[in-house]
């Protein structure tokens, strides 16, 4: 044996003597096992009975669980999470009164003994010896012991365990002065409903602090742990306040208070508050957003460090923008048959979500829609086709694509058919064009052109999470994502190309200050700026004068409407350079919006306006901002996308009506009409034409005009009769044979 542990042996066989002897002396009826072999049983059982203690000078193996609070980014606490609702305070953060009363209930003489009473379990061995009534010899300091260190064997009813706890305890108090013991205690003790520790107890039953509460109500609170269900004092006042009685008259037996004190705390009526804050479930703004930090927090850190680490979480919710969010949902949908609606609102120069609605209302239905609900995003989506034709070269005031329905596109071994909402097309127009208008069969042709793979590797890059599948179909919105993936895709245009992840927490710290986690937005230039700008270009089309033309708010801004099939789903995305947000529309489960408020709802009839009061409040502080402009992209030119030249057919002499089928017929949809008098062409007939017939143009970049005749002009006085000339006079038959000249 080496001497160092012979030396440490003798250290621990000098302190266990006595600790061994007090533990038998009460507990076997006589001490009959302490006799002249103590010494070398107390060596034994010092080898055997503190074997592997924990590492006392450990400062992690005395953490208790405590709640994580959520902060917003303008300081607001949005909730605690606790398995065990506690908030661990200091000695200064407590009142005396409540010091006092536990000492006096608990560990009379605490400020005598070294931790373990050695008074106090000789009476204890007599009492329970001589009467029926059980009485304990734990101090304070092992009662912490037991509910922090050896938390694992606190239901070891046992000598060893009862060795090990008071071994500890005298250890403990080598190393901390009483009154920070008594702290530490105080913030371990289970008060009964729900709370752990000084401060959840005196939220819990008279909602204030801690270091508020008057001598009666420490009393009370004092008492609460011999029995904590059964002494609660909103089921069984009656008891509690008996328990509380008895607490004073030992403060009152120790010198902790006066006579007047005394009287005046036994007199006191009993009245108990529980904190608000404590029946919103720990959660008490954006209870949403709050979910959302929730799982984050799980997934990276285990729910025992969330739920017992006494984190402190700062998070990147503004309040006030929070607030104009749910206002701006409760102010359209205000009543109880209305469809559910999420609305997500990040920063795209950082990522970090602003604000975040996951559902009308969280008391009846905590799904967040914003974040797990995934529902199919309509003609939302044919944004990423956009970015992915500019990326192929495509000029969207020049690239022409055929916008005639329905579209037959093959499909492998079948054809896919697509129709336009309302029913025609308009020949071919172009890119930008499609855009504004929304145009289903223009866009079904793009990708069938360009390849599902590139649109769905262009949406993953700008910041799509969903899994999606290379089908054709995804241009028009048919595969499901969430609120919050486009709120962060659509973040990128706004952002000159660059995409950062959407994030909700911007820094832990840990319960002794220590920073855990610092977020540190760096973003990825995922598309160049040329081609966000010249998407953003098209995009502002689309509130300016095309399907979203109720979220205009007089700021520059673009963003694109959804509309899904038989109007289950209605979507509006859009963003300006300092915010970007999503917002969605449906039912649960999924029916369509035939009759909201009287109307059918369209991406940009109810999403659409919903955007609109947000963005507006949200930015009225704000300074008005352009996009950062940029150079127009490479463009391209392909010999395939050239549109071929049609002759004009021949309209003259025509009816109106025929000459119109003509036209429409030949793929000529944009012509004009004119009327004038004729003198000699028919009413109701084509004059002339222009171009002339035979012209070669491209049907698409040419209006022809028609000239139909009005008949004669009835202003005009109708011309003379016309005089017949008179007949010549007859030349008379020759009545004989000219007679030859010589």
């Amino acid at each position: 044996m080496s001497r160092r542990t012979r030396t440490r042996r003798q250290k621990k066989s000098h302190v266990i003597l006595p600790i061994i002897a007090g533990v038998l002396v009460v507990t076997m009826l006589g001490g009959v096992f302490i006799t002249g072999a103590a010494g070398a049983f107390g060596l034994s059982l010092a080898d055997t009975w503190l074997a592997d203690l924990p590492d006392i000078d450990d400062a992690s193996a005395f953490e208790v669980a405590q709640a994580t609070q959520i902060y917003s980014a303008d300081g607001v606490l949005l909730a605690n999470l606790f398995l065990e609702n506690r908030q661990v305070v200091g000695l200064d953060q407590i009142s005396p009164h409540l010091l006092h009363a536990v000492v006096a209930v608990e560990d009379e003489r605490f400020y005598e003994h070294n931790g373990v009473d050695y008074q106090s379990i000789v009476r204890a061995f007599v009492t329970n010896l001589t009467s029926d009534r059980r009485e304990g010899a734990s101090t304070i300091t092992q009662q912490y012991i037991r509910n922090t260190i050896l938390a694992e064997e606190r239901y070891d009813i046992s000598y060893r365990r009862k060795a090990r706890e008071a071994w500890l305890a005298l250890e403990l108090e080598r190393r901390y002065d009483k009154d920070e013991i008594l702290a530490m205690y105080i913030n371990t003790v289970y008060y009964g409903e729900g709370a752990y520790g000084a401060e959840a107890a005196a939220l819990t039953y008279f909602n204030k602090h801690a270091s508020e509460l008057t001598i009666a109500e420490a009393a009370l609170i004092a008492g609460l742990p011999q029995s904590p269900i059964h002494l609660s004092p909103y089921d069984n006042p009656e008891g509690a306040v008996a328990r509380r009685q008895w607490v004073l008259s030992k403060m009152h037996e120790l010198g902790y208070i006066t006579d007047e004190e005394y009287e005046a705390a036994k007199i006191e009526e009993l009245t108990l508050e529980k904190s608000p804050t404590l029946d919103t479930q720990g959660v008490y703004a954006a209870q949403y957003f709050v979910a959302h930090v929730k799982k984050v927090l799980q997934n990276e850190y285990g729910t025992d460090l969330v739920f017992k680490g006494g984190l402190t979480v700062y998070t990147t919710l503004d309040t006030q923008l929070q607030t104009y969010a749910e206002e701006a949902v409760q102010g359209t949908l205000d009543r109880e048959d209305d469809p559910d609606c999420a609305l997500v609102a990040i920063d795209p120069r950082t990522g970090y979500i602003k604000a975040m609605v996951g559902g009308r209302d969280w008391n009846t239905n905590k799904f967040n829609f914003a974040t797990q609900a995934r529902r199919q995003p309509g003609s939302s989506f044919k944004v990423f086709t956009l970015v992915t034709a500019l990326e192929e070269g495509m000029n969207p005031d020049r690239r022409r694509v055929d916008s005639s329905s329905p579209a037959m596109i093959p499909t492998g071994s079948s054809t896919w058919r697509v129709s336009n909402a309302g029913g025609g097309g308009r020949g071919y127009i172009t890119l930008r064009q499609a855009t504004v208008g929304s145009v289903n069969t223009a866009f079904a042709r793009l990708i069938a052109e360009m390849g599902a793979e590139k649109v769905v590797e262009t949406a993953h890059r700008m910041g799509i999470e969903s899994h999606l599948e290379p089908f054709l179909s995804l241009t028009l919105g048919s595969q499901e994502v969430t609120p919050l993936e486009m709120a962060s895709a659509f973040g990128t245009l706004a952002a000159d190309g660059r995409h950062y992840p959407h994030t909700a927490v911007t820094r832990i710290v840990g319960p002794q200050g220590e920073t855990i986690y610092e977020a540190d937005p760096q973003g990825e230039q995922v598309i160049s700026h040329s081609i966000a700008y010249a998407a953003t270009q098209v995009l502002k089309g689309v509130i300016t004068g095309g399907t979203a033309t109720r979220a205009n708010f007089g700021r520059p801004a673009a963003g694109k409407t959804g509309t899904t099939q038989d109007y289950r789903d209605a979507w509006f995305v859009g963003y300006t350079p300092q915010l970007s947000c999503a917002v969605w529309m449906g039912y649960t489960p999924e029916r369509p919006m035939l009759n909201v408020h009287g109307r059918r709802v369209f991406g940009g009839t109810y999403a659409a306006p919903i955007w609109k009061d947000f963005m507006s409040r949200a930015l009225a502080d704000e300074p008005v901002m352009d996009f950062n402009p940029a150079p127009p992209p490479k463009y391209t030119w392909k010999k395939e996308w050239e549109i071929p030249e049609k002759a004009v057919p021949s309209l003259v002499g025509l009816t109106q009506e025929a000459a119109i089928k003509a036209l429409e017929d030949a793929e000529f949809e944009d012509y004009t009409i004119t009327s004038a008098f004729s003198e000699t062409i028919a009413e109701g007939l084509v004059i002339s034409q222009t171009p002339a017939a035979g012209s070669k143009v491209i049907p698409d970049e040419t209006t022809v005009t028609i000239v139909v005749s009005k008949g004669p002009d009835p202003s005009k006085a109708p011309p003379p009769e016309p005089v017949p000339e008179p007949e010549p006079e007859p030349e008379p038959e020759p009545t004989s044979t000219p007679t030859p000249k010589p």
